[in-house]
């Protein structure tokens, strides 16, 4: 007997994660033959238990159901289960799958239920719901073909657009990433007008800070752009442009290390200052973590080109975060938010300096968080982080919800896939799951076509994955089923983010192979039209800016979900095998109209690998 479901508002409400203050209504039902005498709800905000008193309320032939309407008094995540005193002993109620509550006499059976409950104050951003981001790696975009000035000269400029990226060890054994196709600040806003055919609402830039790799996630010198890239005039001019194109950017903030090769810790000696590598009075010093200097340091992930920061030592706090520190200055030249590089590196009050900082030039600053798992949960480094509660990030990427859409697509099982989704919507607070960054593909990932038609590349070395490419077979795969999942994106609660390249068709297994040049000239322009016909329809459908989501039922292999708001609504069915597929609509989903798909007397039909979007 199911004695509690998190997701029905019979047993919770109201759903998910709630504000500071706000009632939650929880009741629990048992077996009408068993004789309770006690019934208490136990939650845990990971430090310790507090034990609430529920009241009986009333039996039915079906049940004894006792209830709680609790109101929390303090922002954080917070686990609970129930647990009963009965004639038989205690017993408790824990989580199982798909969330649902089942009796057990064993309190390490199942798992514990969530409840987010977040600060008054946690507002969304104006402006980033219902849009669409666009995320670019920089060198690989476009080359305006504009001179550059100040190149160190130990690059290796590519000549050969398009080509594979350098991606064996040198002859020292180390990949150096130093080969450089040249896509630049210039070549990025020559093509805001092709973005606004998506669109495109927001780009998301990974780094553009001088860095001596063409990823930059060395940082070199946080105050200037890499000379690769442009000027600072340049920028601020592709701001200026992006924000007439009703498009803006959002920057890489690459805070937990610098490079060895930088004017910071200057280990190669490249720069004239005087870094941390070069001497104990540098002001750079106590920016680092030295075991025996200056050979010995604290690295990220041991990787020794990347020394670890001390995020809470004051004067690099003051530097990033300060008043005419780094978010300052990019901000004013037209930056409008930023991306956290690897938020589980920054401590909390880093976070919330970094925050404070994006804020002070506007509540519509969006501030992001790299975050590979429920960020609601998070725990790094032995602490539950509070990332969404308030005071910290608007948001996250949201990896969770790429691999289940990419897992849904490839292999099927609907019931899977709707609760991957609904545990995201119900642990993130309304203001977090609007605004979280809902890609296929990211930088760090295989490109969604790859994944989706090609062989695994789990484990396989970069030998395996630079001679591997979709068979001509495996590509007509890829497409269809990259449709499917860009319908999902498009749909689910959250911003879709493109990552550049997927929209023209461009595959690859991880870095350096999802990294590739823009095949300009080259592009899929079924894929092309067919991402121009999805941010049309976005763009149309108010529901989809925050509307309520309700999956309805399917086969396993199709996924059907209705977004909805008082005035609008929003259906969609995802059909992910080679097998046509007919299901009759709901009576209360009949007065939907056909946007595409094929509908005729109530009944919908799917083509193999098919989907059709109906909306009022």
């Amino acid at each position: 007997m199911v004695s509690f479901l998190c997701r029905d508002g019979f047993y919770k409400s109201p759903f998910g994660a709630v504000r500071v203050g706000s009632a939650v209504r929880l009741r629990i039902t048992t077996p009408p033959d068993l004789y309770i005498c006690k019934a208490e709800l136990v939650l845990n905000n990971g430090e310790a238990d507090r034990v609430l008193p529920m009241t009986y309320e009333t039996t039915t032939p079906s049940y004894n159901a006792f209830f709680l309407e609790y109101t929390p008094d303090a922002c954080g995540t917070f686990f609970y289960y129930f647990r009963l005193s009965t004639e038989h002993g205690t017993q408790y109620i824990r989580a199982f799958e798909q969330a649902a509550g089942y009796m057990t006499d064993s309190l390490l059976s199942g798992g514990s239920f969530q409840l987010t409950v977040y600060s008054e104050s946690f507002r969304e951003p104006a402006g980033w719901g219902g849009g669409i981001f666009y995320q670019i790696f920089p060198d690989r975009f476009c080359n305006s073909g504009k001179r550059r000035e100040n190149v160190p000269g130990d690059r290796i400029l590519r000549t050969d657009w398009g080509a594979t990226p350098h991606f064996l060890p040198d002859e020292h054994g180390q990949i150096v990433n130093n080969d450089y196709f040249g896509g630049d600040l210039e070549g990025i806003r020559q093509k805001l007008g092709y973005l606004q055919e998506f669109g495109v609402t927001a780009i998301y830039l990974n780094p553009i800070f001088e860095a001596h790799s063409n990823h930059r996630y060395n940082t070199a010198d946080y105050t200037k752009i890499d000379p690769l890239l442009g000027t600072e005039e340049d920028f601020i001019n592709l701001c200026a442009d992006a924000k007439k194109a009703g498009i803006r950017i959002i920057l890489d903030g690459v805070f937990s290390h610098t490079g060895s090769d930088s004017l910071y810790f200057n280990r190669e000696c490249r720069y004239p200052t005087t870094g941390a590598a070069n001497s104990t009075s540098s002001p750079y010093y106590n920016w680092y973590d030295f075991k025996h200097w200056p050979d010995q340091y604290t690295c990220w992930w041991g990787i020794g080109t990347l020394p670890a920061v001390n995020e809470l030592y004051p004067g690099y706090t003051s530097f990033i975060c300060g008043e005419g520190g780094v978010i300052d200055t990019w901000m004013e030249r037209g930056a409008d938010g930023f991306r956290l590089d690897v938020a589980d590196e920054l401590p909390d009050p880093f976070i919330a300096e970094v925050r404070r900082a994006v804020k002070r030039h506007g509540d519509d600053k969006l501030l992001i968080g790299e975050v590979w798992e429920d960020a609601t949960n998070k725990v790094s480094y032995g602490v539950l982080r509070k990332y969404l509660t308030g005071g910290e990030l608007d948001s996250a990427m949201n990896y969770p919800f790429k691999d289940a859409v990419l897992r849904f697509v490839r292999y099927g099982d609907s019931e899977e896939f709707r609760d991957r989704i609904l545990t995201i919507c119900e642990h993130y607070p309304a203001p977090a799951l609007n605004t979280a960054m809902n890609s296929l593909s990211t930088h760090d990932t295989a490109r969604a076509i790859t994944v989706l038609a090609g062989p695994d590349g789990t484990g396989k070395d970069r030998l395996w994955q630079a001679i591997q490419s979709l068979s001509p077979q495996e590509y007509r795969l890829g497409v269809k089923r990259l449709k499917l999942a860009m319908v999902l994106q498009y749909s689910l609660p959250g911003i879709p983010c493109i990552y550049y390249g997927d929209e023209a068709g461009l595959q690859g297994y991880t870095d350096p192979f999802n990294r590739g040049c823009y095949p300009w000239g080259h592009q899929n322009e079924e894929l092309i039209e067919f991402t121009k016909e999805l941010g049309k329809i976005r763009r149309a459908c108010p529901a989809l800016d925050g509307g309520s989501l309700r999956f309805v039922d399917t086969p396993a292999d199709v996924v059907g979900l209705l977004r909805y708001d008082r005035t609008h609504q929003y259906l969609v069915y995802v059909n992910s095998i080679d097998a046509a597929v007919s299901l009759p609509l709901d009576e209360t989903l009949r007065h939907l109209t056909p946007v595409r798909g094929d509908v005729k007397n109530g009944v919908i039909h799917l083509e193999p690998y098919g989907f059709a979007i109906l909306k009022k």
